[in-house]
């Protein structure tokens, strides 16, 4: 197994780079989000990698950063879901944003992401939300356990709810309200939440 590369950047297209290992140049599929912080031809690049063992091909999969290359490898663990769709998420969204997504619900935010649609998005929520906390919060950057609190109670629920009329998604309501203490009622959670959201937290 093939888990990182360190090399010579030899060539680098829109979602591919050939890196240079010891004479040999690897043909590594990317994401948008690499692409922008892998580097120039020419320079020393370290990435991450996935290898893919199919029937008819070997496909190598690189990424920047490890949290990339962790939300990868859980998408695509999902039924009906491939690398092209998994590095197509991953180029729309960064790993906080997914994980944010699925472990407040928010299929919707989801199918923006080229090629998937709400039906596949809410697949992903389904076989994922139990598995989001295989991935350490300090990994992808944000507190997964408060997200799952802001949907565990009365008054946190309806607080979520209020804030998704008001026109915020479902995982800007989720995670504004995660962060507040669950002892508040709903009226006092609603007004701390805007204020967070208006701030831009």
């Amino acid at each position: 197994m093939i888990a990182t590369l360190n090399g010579k950047l030899i060539i680098k297209e829109l979602n591919y780079i050939v890196v240079e290992c010891g004479g040999v140049g690897l043909k590594c599929y990317i994401t948008q989000n690499t692409h922008a912080n892998v580097g120039n031809i020419g320079d020393n690049v370290f990435l991450y990698t996935h290898l893919s063992v199919r029937e008819d091909a070997l496909d190598l999969y690189g990424f920047s950063d490890s949290s990339e290359l962790e939300v990868f490898k859980l998408i695509t663990s999902v039924s009906g879901v491939g690398s092209k769709i998994g590095l197509a998420i991953l180029s729309e969204f960064t790993p906080d944003k997914i994980m944010l997504y699925i472990a407040s619900s928010d299929a919707k935010s989801l199918t923006a992401a080229s090629g998937v649609g709400i039906k596949l998005a809410q697949r992903i929520i389904l076989e994922l939300k139990d598995k989001v906390g295989c991935i350490s919060a300090a990994d992808v950057g944000f507190d997964v356990k408060s997200v799952g609190n802001a949907t565990s109670h009365s008054a946190t629920r309806e607080a979520i709810e209020a804030l998704v009329s008001l026109g915020y998604s479902q995982s800007e309501a989720s995670l504004a309200v995660g962060r507040l203490d669950p002892s508040l009622d709903t009226n006092e959670l609603i007004k701390q939440a805007l204020k967070s959201l208006a701030r831009g937290l």
